[in-house]
């Protein structure tokens, strides 16, 4: 076996040459500029450092999985590359710079952010996935983000018995598009200020698509009034229902005595499927009254015998329930709202891929501003992934629906290359041992023709 040598070199050899894609396209962004016009204190530090470069920086880091602060030293050796493929016009920030910065900014540009998505989105061409059934989805869950032994501002006690924040996420079309996020307590209940997020994500997802939305919600969100916004709105819902007081054996007897579709998948299991109808009241933004009468589809399990073959006394009854006004048949309600589940998948993916769960401040209004960030690095790199999948050099045997963020960050924003200027141009270099140049290339030339 031959040693192997190390040795440094003075060429430039970039670790994150990915980070270019991500400059094209934010490339022609007004939301740079608006931020370089905010004065957001009068005695901020390196005047010559703008807003903007503060956004963009912070984005990039967002996009390479690394949040924490320091991780902008990784940009140190090479600033001049760093800040020509990301649009950084003065300079990079240090890391004392950064901090500073971004406690001054807060959650002072939560709007502007959320218009800065939707813009980003529309002007890359990018169309929400429709279910086969023609539906958008909107898929809004609460997500707990362990912040555990710290003591930064609003970190308590979540519904999951861990002490950090329970941010809400709303996503829209099959890929999973982040359209809306909320920073919260730990502590706050999930239906605490959810009626005003949804008019808002509303509103947001009406800018990006005209398509009939269908929204989904956990069991949490079963408020009169969120079933109010929705059909006030004209959007299709399904709501898991909370049974609250109601009782299972109620259900149960209800289901045996009106059901028509009954299955026996095994000895002891006994499934009964169909539709009642429940009269719900709420009021209207101004304030007046009304009463409609809802679908209330449910699914009654009842088990005299578990799977192991032991029998049960008393028997274990499974109430699930759904508010919806779809006029689907109700095993396709049902498996509408189980695809609900996928939205685990990408709350995964900013907690542990993008390294988000454990927010870097100390302070509310800083983290709130992290995350609201976390919008557009989010679907920076979900643009990118759906713009990879097909191209030469990264087939895979199974059909891929949607690149992880892993796989993303891994294979195209941490690719590396060899940087070298020609004729005033910069020129990247990739190794004819990386499957994915083919990719990089075209997803890069893909979206900067798009901005042309």
């Amino acid at each position: 076996m031959k040693n192997i040598k190390i040795e440094f070199t003075n060429e430039r050899i970039i670790p994150a040459s990915g980070l270019a894609v991500v400059g094209a396209i934010l490339g022609k962004s007004d939301f740079v500029k608006r931020c370089n016009r905010m004065d957001v204190t009068r005695n901020r530090s390196q005047h010559q450092i703008k807003n903007g470069d503060i956004m963009l920086t912070y984005i990039g880091l967002l996009t390479m999985g690394k949040p924490a602060y320091e991780s902008v030293h990784e940009f140190d050796d090479d600033q001049e590359f760093y800040k020509y493929a990301l649009g950084i016009t003065r300079g990079i920030p240090s890391e004392e710079t950064l901090r500073q910065r971004m406690d001054d900014i807060g959650s002072s540009l939560r709007s502007q952010i959320l218009s800065e998505n939707i813009e980003m989105l529309r002007s890359n061409g990018i169309v929400p996935g429709r279910l086969p059934n023609g539906y958008v989805p909107v898929d809004i869950d609460v997500t707990p983000f362990d912040n555990s032994k710290t003591q930064k501002q609003g970190v308590s006690r979540t519904y999951k018995g861990c002490d950090g924040y329970a941010p809400i996420m709303a996503y829209i079309g099959t890929e999973g598009y982040l359209i809306n996020c909320e920073l919260r307590e730990g502590k706050q209940h999930c239906q605490k200020h959810t009626p005003e997020f949804l008019r808002e994500t509303i509103r947001l997802c009406r800018e990006i698509t005209q398509e009939p939305l269908l929204v989904r919600l956990d069991s949490g969100n079963d408020a009169a009034e969120n079933i109010g916004i929705l059909i006030e709105a004209g959007c299709s819902f399904i709501i898991k229902r909370n049974l609250r007081r109601e009782s299972k054996e109620e259900w149960l007897s209800m289901a045996q005595a009106c059901s028509k579709d009954v299955q026996t998948p095994r000895d002891g299991k006994t499934v009964y499927i169909g539709s009642d109808w429940k009269s719900v009241t709420y009021k209207t933004e101004d304030s007046q009254e009304k009463t409609v009468t809802i679908r209330t589809g449910y699914e009654v399990i009842n088990r005299t015998v578990d799977k192991y073959g032991q029998f049960l006394f008393p028997n274990d009854i499974e109430a699930n329930t759904w508010w919806t006004n779809l006029g689907l048949n109700d095993h396709e309600v049902i498996s509408l709202y189980h695809a609900h589940g996928e939205c685990e998948q990408f709350h995964s993916e900013i907690k542990t891929d993008m390294d988000l769960e454990r927010l870097p401040s100390g302070k509310f209004d800083t983290n709130e501003l992290i995350l609201e960030l976390t919008i557009i690095a989010y679907n920076i790199l979900r643009m990118i992934g759906q713009e990879s999948i097909g191209r030469r050099g990264t087939e895979t045997k199974h059909k891929v629906r949607r690149r992880r963020l892993r796989t993303v960050i891994g294979d195209m924003i941490m690719m590396a290359s060899h940087v070298t200027e020609h004729a005033r141009q910069l020129i990247i270099g990739l190794g004819r041992s990386n499957t994915w140049r083919y990719a990089f290339q075209g997803i890069y030339a893909a979206f900067a023709d798009f901005h042309a």
